[in-house]
């Protein structure tokens, strides 16, 4: 009996270890954080990480519990106010405040929570269902109760996939589709564009005072004055030196001196407008970057042959009236400024540079090749909303104009349309693409400009508070922006992800702008 005894006590024994192990086996983990005064688990399987909250570039047309896109190690990563959606008091995010980011195989999301507690392991037995709260709260986004875990009574286990399918319902959206729609707006044939022949689409810029302007097909872009030159010694003055523009050297050289003008020191409005001939490019320092003008070729003049010189002083090569003459503004040629000892002495001393580079052994190269032409990139023209960067495809742009002084109001106009302007005889419909997306509005600048679009056969100007810079964006770094609205997908459907440089620039389609019921009643108004 004793035996027997003993031999039932050891089956009892291991059945309760067994059963201990697999109670042990069947632990789940979970993320608790806290939400305002409410205590909340995620289920530890969606969750990727767990970051500070991290600066975010804000996005027009989102849901407004979006605080805007983030970039995690070279991903869009969205994040979202979790007090926001629960509708608690706003509060800025402080030292405690953290990213939850969860991931359910679509677009992974941030969600921002006032403070993680602990990650626990639950026993199965400590899972509830929510059946005993379900008469007295909502327990839509709710998968279960956790008790008496990690020394709180109870904890909601939110449901993030009914979360995100409430809130945020566009994003639902797999991927793959997401991605398709991004590459049939980046690769929609843009039949809108203007083919006429008799006009030159020039960029416009200022330097002392003094307007100049230069045929768009030789600026290869333009870009802000950066904070490091590297100065060369025993350089002509006009060479200010080189910069390091996406791994190649480019040689910068200051119009003012070219011209014998005055200097003056770089401030936030100067520009580089870098031009080409061949392989061979430049990059011009000028004291700002104005416009991107369509001018009738009948309003522009060859430079008279009596003030046409020889040598440094024949850059200039036409002179273009606008305002019926009013305002003249001189263009200069590209292939005479390429003959002008400052360009020869900059381009000599990138040379020079890249032959004692080769000698060392270094791996600097400062080939000047038909890259910046490669298929692998986009031109854009960067604009400025409030704090953020926009971007369009730089053959979207027809022009780009100072803001009137005064605009014609038209009544029964689209509520959006900001008023008329003259556009050389043309009537041109203005509208405010703050409006439009929804942003906040502001006082008229002068460093506000319109710029003007075909859509759908009319042309139409928005108000932009700045342009920035024409850019060359390469395709790696173009990838779909977060699926977060039907609207903001299709207007807003890329972004520029330029890690290196901590910028985000949102890439707009032009064509999207104007609402279909719109586009008649503007094209009526442009008629008029």
């Amino acid at each position: 009996m004793t035996a027997e005894k003993n031999d039932s006590n050891a089956v009892a024994l291991q059945e309760a270890t067994r059963a201990e192990v697999e109670a042990t086996t069947d632990i789940r983990q979970f993320v608790t954080f806290i939400v305002g005064d409410e205590v909340f688990a995620v289920d530890m399987a969606p969750v990727q990480e767990i970051i500070r909250v991290p600066e975010v570039v804000k996005v027009p047309l989102a849901p407004r519990t979006l605080d805007g896109l983030a970039n995690l190690r070279g991903k869009v990563l969205p994040i979202i106010s979790l007090r926001r959606i629960f509708g608690f008091d706003e509060r800025v995010a402080d030292d405690a405040s953290r990213a939850v980011v969860i991931d359910q195989g679509r677009q992974p999301l941030g969600f921002v929570v006032d403070r993680v507690v602990s990650v626990v392991g639950v026993d199965p037995r400590h899972i509830e269902g929510t059946a005993a709260i379900s008469s007295t709260v909502n327990t839509e986004l709710v998968s279960g109760l956790l008790k008496d875990v990690g020394g709180y009574p109870m904890i909601m286990v939110l449901d993030f996939g009914k979360l995100i399918a409430n809130e945020f319902a566009d994003i639902a959206v797999k991927a793959g589709n997401h991605t398709e729609i991004a590459t049939q707006a980046a690769a929609r044939p843009d039949a809108q564009q203007d083919k006429i022949n008799d006009e030159l689409h020039l960029v416009n810029f200022e330097v002392a005072d003094q307007e100049y302007a230069i045929v768009i097909d030789d600026v290869q872009e333009i870009v802000q004055v950066p904070e490091l030159i590297v100065h060369v010694p025993h350089s002509e003055s006009h060479v200010l030196g080189v910069m390091t523009l996406r791994n190649r050297l480019l040689p910068l050289v200051s119009l003012r001196r070219m011209f014998g003008l005055p200097t003056r020191e770089a401030d936030e409005n100067s520009r580089i407008v870098v031009v080409s001939l061949g392989t061979a490019s430049v990059g011009v320092v000028m004291d700002s970057v104005n416009e991107v003008l369509r001018v009738a070729r009948t309003d522009v003049d060859a430079m008279p042959a009596m003030l046409s010189k020889e040598g440094n002083l024949s850059d200039i090569s036409q002179i273009c009236r606008l305002d019926s003459g009013k305002r003249l503004v001189s263009i200069l040629s590209v292939g005479n400024m390429f003959r002008h000892t400052a360009i020869k002495e900059a381009l000599a001393t990138v040379d020079n540079m890249a032959d004692q580079d080769a000698q060392q052994g270094t791996a600097v190269s400062a080939k000047r090749s038909d890259d910046d032409r490669s298929d692998d990139e986009e031109q854009v023209v960067v604009f400025v909303l409030g704090k953020e960067e926009f971007g369009v495809p730089i053959d979207s742009v027809q022009e780009i104009v100072r803001v009137a002084e005064a605009m014609t109001r038209v009544p029964k106009a689209p509520p959006a349309v900001e008023g008329v302007i003259n556009l050389r005889g043309a009537v041109l419909p203005v509208m405010d693409l703050r409006r439009r997306l929804g942003l906040e509005q502001i006082a008229r600048s002068d460093r506000q400009r319109i710029m003007v679009f075909l859509i759908d056969g009319v042309r139409t100007g928005f108000i932009v508070d700045s342009v920035v810079e024409v850019l060359k964006v390469h395709k790696t770094t173009i990838e779909p922006a977060p699926h977060l609205s039907g609207e903001q997908s299709m207007l807003l459907a890329r972004m520029a992800n330029l890690e290196k440089q901590k910028r985000m620039v949102q890439l707009l389609d032009p064509s999207y702008l104007i609402e279909k019921q719109e586009l008649q009643a503007l094209a009526q108004l442009a008629a008029a």
